[in-house]
């Protein structure tokens, strides 16, 4: 594996990423609450949409650190490196 192609990966993996994650904010979004009562239906009954909201939002953000930390910052470090 050379480091063009590890780069490569690395800028594929942040832009499918980021995709989820685009993804996964416009269903919440728009979406709120058909996927709320979908959520309370087949997982928790007695979710309240509060918490349903602190954990697709808290989700949300941890995921968007996991990609930058992990996909994002080596991308940028072997730019630079190159």
């Amino acid at each position: 594996m050379t480091i063009e192609f590890i780069r490569e990966v690395l800028g594929w993996c942040t832009v499918i990423n980021f995709g989820i994650l685009l993804w996964w904010f416009l269903w919440i979004r728009l979406a709120h609450d058909w996927v709320y009562l979908l959520q309370k239906k087949w997982f928790i009954k007695q979710l309240s949409e509060e918490h349903f909201n602190t954990f697709n939002y808290a989700g949300l953000g941890l995921f968007k650190a996991g990609i930058i930390l992990f996909n994002l910052v080596p991308y940028i470090a072997l730019r630079i490196v190159e």
